[in-house]
């Protein structure tokens, strides 16, 4: 059963990839977005027939609207979009240099308006449609991530705006905010810092990337009807702490 049609920036790799192997087993045609060429081109194979994999820069306009022109050639459709790919440039504000700044700005959430906003165009038309963007625990604030945090704030303001603008039109947009998660960036953390950011979870533990794609099925369940312009904390409690 194909229940339709559904985009994954960032989907080579951690949570995208973890979403994208979710949004297949649910029946879904997945296309798979990302910038790594090997890791991307390996996913239909290992997750199936269903996948396809498309490069493009999603900071860049051309290459968006290239992808979507692809996508559409190919499908006919889009039902879903998700909105995971993300970068870190973390640094204190004195000493984050302003190309640090502007490239997090430009894929974090640039990337996800210019995306958002092809998808919005189609499925207008469609009169039906789920946007999911992935924003972060991180917007409530994080040392050294003035950069960042900014970026994934914007995101969740942008989630809400747009829940206002494309309600009336069929398609329901929500964010989920991520805490701490086991995937090769936080792997790549040294062993004090992991066991200091875990001791601060309400639940004493990190979460998994099945855990953030678990609740993009939900969202994009079609038995789902009433929902929109939401924030969904996948941190383990956190959140209700902030920054402490």
């Amino acid at each position: 059963m194909n229940k339709g049609v559904a985009i994954i920036t960032g989907g080579a790799k951690g949570i995208g990839k973890a979403i994208a192997q979710r949004m297949v087993e649910d029946g879904f045609t997945t296309v798979v977005v990302d910038m790594d060429k090997e890791a991307g081109e390996k996913l239909p194979d290992e997750l199936g027939e269903k996948c396809h994999f498309m490069m493009a820069d999603i900071s860049n306009s051309n290459d968006v609207e290239l992808l979507f022109e692809k996508v559409i050639a190919q499908f006919g459709r889009v039902d879903v979009l998700v909105n995971n790919a993300g970068i870190i440039r973390d640094n204190m504000i004195w000493k984050m240099s302003e190309h640090d700044f502007d490239r997090v700005m430009d894929i974090n959430l640039k990337g996800t308006w210019l995306m958002c906003k092809a998808a919005s165009t189609i499925m207008r038309e469609q009169k039906k449609g789920r946007i999911v963007n992935i924003a972060s625990r991180a917007w409530l604030g994080n040392p050294g991530q003035s950069n960042y945090a900014a970026s994934k704030a914007g995101v969740v303001a942008l989630t809400r705006v747009l829940a206002l603008e494309l309600g009336r039109s069929g398609i329901l947009v929500n964010a989920i905010a991520p805490g701490l998660i086991d995937t090769p960036l936080t792997q790549k953390l040294p062993e004090d810092v992991i066991e200091k950011l875990i001791l601060a979870q309400p639940t004493r533990t990190m979460g998994i990337p099945e855990d953030v794609a678990h609740t993009v099925a939900f969202l994009c369940d079609e038995r789902m009807q009433f929902i929109t312009g939401q924030t969904i904390y996948v941190d383990g409690g956190k959140s209700i702490g902030a920054g402490i």
